[in-house]
């Protein structure tokens, strides 16, 4: 789709810019489950041995065993070099450099002239080299709506702030961010300011009664 509006081209980077900082969180996701996985044979792998040593066990399992998870550790290792983590992590982070930077001068920009369109260009070509299709897709259709959802919020955000500045009741009903337990402590202090004014009527009637 050809985006020839400035505004078209600033949600465009946006969007694409979340997707490629997703694909990160993922890839980084990934490989720390790896890592930790390593971590953790490997110190697993020291104790048998040392239980091993300590306990003077020399079965054919007990001695296997180091052996085996060393294999795994160095297997899992294997595994990660190949998959590339760091460098697919790297290209992810450099491309979303090169969006944050282009969405930066779209911001400055009141109109689409032919340089930011040129490196409007580059941006899109980045992302379409960094990321396979499959993936572009699966990443675009979360930053979309992650944008949707936000641009959501900061609607009712700005509806409320427009109501407190001209002294109109903000319901909790209304702050669908609002968690559970924070609607259970508006509505006890409710509960409180209207138990008080109840107090305070009937104090008054009790003293004109007096009078």
């Amino acid at each position: 789709m050809i985006k020839d509006d400035i505004s078209e081209v600033r949600n465009d980077l946006k969007s694409k810019r979340d997707a490629l900082l997703i694909g990160h969180q993922n890839l980084k996701k990934d490989s720390d489950d790896w890592n930790k996985a390593i971590i953790v044979i490997s110190l697993i792998s020291g104790l048998a041995e040392s239980i091993k040593m300590r306990l003077n066990l020399t079965g054919a399992g007990y001695a296997l065993l180091p052996i085996i998870l060393s294999s795994i550790t160095a297997t899992m290792a294997s595994l990660m070099k190949f998959r590339n983590f760091n460098q697919r992590m790297e290209m992810y982070l450099q491309g979303s450099s090169l969006l944050t930077n282009t969405l930066l001068k779209a911001r400055n920009h009141t109109d689409l002239d032919e340089e930011l369109r040129q490196e409007y260009n580059q941006a899109l070509e980045k992302i379409e080299t960094a990321l396979y299709p499959d993936e572009r897709k699966t990443f675009l259709k979360q930053a979309h709506k992650n944008l949707i959802e936000i641009m959501a919020q900061e609607i009712k955000y700005y509806d409320k702030i427009d109501k407190v500045n001209n002294h109109e009741s903000i319901n909790d009903s209304d702050d669908s961010s609002l968690s559970s337990d924070e609607k259970l402590n508006n509505n006890s202090k409710t509960n409180q300011i209207n138990d008080k004014h109840v107090l305070q009527v009937l104090e008054e009637q009790e003293d004109e009664n007096s009078l």
